[in-house]
């Protein structure tokens, strides 16, 4: 079983190296792809592990994607939906100039009209999103977000990676509805327009999905001792 921590904070602090140095660019390609794809779904990178997201999904309804279990927390859905919205935009747009899969035939299969990150979302927004978007086509999204971020890392040569992300970039993003203009998701733009391609690489291409798929994990075991309570008060 993947574990969040001792599997994934030291390769997290060798990236960081790799990606400073001209001569370890392969390695650091190949680093960061290894740790991409232990995010995502086994599918998207055909690899026999069990990944973190693997561990996420497994035995998990539809319902249970849904639940906030106390107005501390998120839902799960909300972290996929972020963490996925996330590396769309800034993996597709700020370093590649491609367009994000994200699309109106997207939103359509998706069933939301939501396009920004939901950084700045209200509980009852988070629920909103979580009941009503479709949780198969999420897991599609999300596999199809994956396969073209393996496709961009692994075309990226060693010159890319002290590239700035230029203003028009972040532009596109606050034009597609990426971000809102709320304080809470405007910021972003900041955030990532402070980065070279290397730093998107590092945050949130990698470290940022870590943190959500682990907050993901410890939802499931609350919406599982949910579970178990309400079947033995019935």
């Amino acid at each position: 079983m993947f574990k969040p921590g001792t599997d994934w904070n030291p390769k997290q602090t060798l990236l960081k190296e790799y990606l400073k140095s001209k001569d370890k660019f392969t390695e650091a390609i190949n680093l960061c792809l290894d740790m991409h794809k232990m995010i995502h779904l086994s599918p998207v990178s055909s690899t026999t592990e069990i990944t973190l997201a693997d561990e996420v999904w497994d035995g998990l309804t539809d319902e249970d994607f849904e639940v906030m279990p106390t107005s501390k927390d998120v839902t799960i859905a909300w972290n996929i939906w972020h963490i996925t919205r996330i590396e769309d935009l800034t993996i597709n747009i700020l370093v590649k100039g491609w367009q994000q899969v994200l699309d109106e035939t997207w939103l359509d299969k998706l069933q939301v009209t939501v396009k920004d990150t939901g950084n700045a979302m209200t509980d009852d927004e988070i629920i909103k999103l979580s009941k009503s978007i479709n949780k198969q086509e999420l897991k599609n999204y999300r596999n199809a977000v994956g396969k073209q971020t393996q496709q961009i890392l692994s075309a990226l040569t060693a010159e890319d990676l002290k590239r700035k992300i230029t203003s028009d970039r972040l532009e596109r993003i606050r034009l597609e509805g990426g971000v809102t203009n709320h304080p809470d998701s405007i910021w972003l733009l900041d955030f990532w327009g402070k980065k070279d391609v290397s730093g998107i690489l590092q945050m949130p291409i990698t470290r940022h999905q870590i943190v959500h798929l682990n907050d993901s994990l410890k939802l499931k075991a609350k919406i599982m001792k949910l579970d178990l309570k309400k079947q033995i008060n019935t």
